[in-house]
């Protein structure tokens, strides 16, 4: 376990954060770390889960950020799912 620093956003906002996570955080974890930079603020909350997408691909809700091959200052966005 490792602490890094990622660039995050959530579609719909306009700001880029430095977010921290940890290399066994889960992408949903990961999720709701960006969200909390964001939703409330600059983007409206949704009854829905939230996504996370590295590189255009959408991660699976359990994958790690290791496993996801996310490193520091990676650049991952947030979504809300349909």
């Amino acid at each position: 376990m490792e602490l890094i620093a990622i660039q995050a956003c959530v579609d719909g906002d306009f700001v880029l954060n430095m977010v921290p996570v940890l290399t066994d955080d889960t992408m949903e974890e990961v999720g709701k770390k960006i969200a909390h930079h964001s939703v409330n603020r600059r983007v409206a909350p949704q009854d829905k889960p939230l996504g996370v997408r590295f590189q255009g691909v959408t991660m699976p809700a359990d994958a790690t950020v290791e496993s996801a091959g996310i490193g520091a200052m990676d650049v991952v966005y947030a979504f809300y799912e349909a």
